[in-house]
């Protein structure tokens, strides 16, 4: 079993947000903390796969520009029209 060494990290919030995080941990029937890790868990969760995915556009625009490779938004579209239907087509044919 793995334990991760934990350091405490403090976060000052608004009287009205951290009554509603007290009210919401209370019907929740967990604590505020418990309550805020996993708010904060989600968010780094969420957000690294936002950035991700806006890395793969970077690179796609990287090798578009380098080679001038692309599918025409034609082929693309009957493609994903075959794919969606349930046939098992291969994609298109890159072209410059």
């Amino acid at each position: 079993m793995t334990v991760l060494a934990a350091s405490a990290t403090s976060i000052k919030l608004d009287s009205e947000t951290k009554a509603r995080v007290r009210r919401l941990a209370q019907l929740r029937q967990r604590t505020p903390h418990w309550l805020m890790l996993d708010a904060i868990r989600q968010y780094v969760a969420r957000e690294e796969k936002l950035e991700a995915f806006r890395q793969e556009g970077v690179s796609a625009w990287q090798a578009f520009q380098s080679t001038g490779l692309h599918v025409t938004e034609k082929a693309a579209d009957e493609w994903l029209a075959k794919l969606e239907s349930g046939q098992d087509a291969e994609p298109p044919a890159c072209r410059v």
